[in-house]
Order: C-alpha cells, then sequence, then structure tokens
C-alpha cells in the first residue's frame, strides 16, 4: 500500500471512530481555514490568483456549511434548529456575496459568526467529556 493511500485510510478511521459531535467541529474548523485562506486571497496582487483563491476558498466554506445545515434535525423540539437552519443560510448568502463581489466585509462578519458558534461547541464538547 502507497503512503498516500494508507494516509487516507488512517483519515477515514479516525474521522468514522470520532463522536459525531466532534465531527461537527471538525467541519466548522474546515471552513474557517478556508475563510482564512480566502481573506489572505483579497492581499494578492495579481488579479487570477487574487479571485482564484478568494472563489476556490470561499466555495469550499460554503459547501461545508451547506452540510453542516443538512446535518442539523429539524425534528428536534425547540428553537435551536430552526435557528441554527437560518443562520447557515445567511453565512451562504453573505459568502455568495462576498464572492461575487470580492468584498471581504461579509466574509469577515461569516468568519466571526462561525468562530463564536465553534467556540461554543468547543466548550460543550469538553464539559461533556468532563461529565462521562
Amino acid at each position: 500500500m502507497q503512503a498516500s493511500q494508507l494516509a487516507r485510510a488512517y483519515k477515514s478511521n479516525a474521522v468514522s471512530t470520532v463522536s459525531p459531535g466532534a465531527v461537527v467541529l471538525m467541519l466548522m474548523d474546515a471552513t474557517l481555514v478556508s475563510i482564512a485562506s480566502a481573506l489572505e486571497g483579497f492581499d494578492l496582487d495579481h488579479p487570477v490568483q487574487r479571485n482564484e483563491q478568494i472563489h476556490n476558498n470561499l466555495a469550499k466554506a460554503q459547501q461545508i456549511i451547506a452540510v453542516l445545515q443538512a446535518a442539523l434535525d429539524l425534528d428536534v423540539e425547540g428553537e435551536f434548529p430552526s435557528r441554527m437552519y437560518s443562520l447557515y443560510d445567511f453565512m451562504i448568502q453573505e459568502l455568495q456575496r462576498g464572492n461575487s463581489r470580492k468584498l471581504d466585509e461579509p466574509v469577515k462578519v461569516v468568519r466571526g459568526l462561525l468562530q463564536e458558534i465553534r467556540d461554543a461547541w468547543s466548550e460543550m464538547l469538553l464539559q461533556e467529556m468532563a461529565a462521562s
């Protein structure tokens, strides 16, 4: 088996053995990495490289947020699932706006919101681990 195959197998096994909550955290982290890379693209001087870096990373961030949104269980009682669904909708729309108009402000807004949610989610997971 080649090293790349071993790495893929290891990564696949690592993801399949973590809790669903940890997978959500990993997806949020991946989204934040894509957003950070897109924001770095705004500083590039070469227009083609700038546009590609912004576009590719914001498209990836939108896709991951759509996965998080699709994973919500809207049948759960309470307002949380529907509010998160709406918030994810807002984030996707803001990233689309930032991407199409090459504006960094909507991207920064999404980064701030997602960072707060990610940090709260991480804290909740830590508390769950401490309680068990």
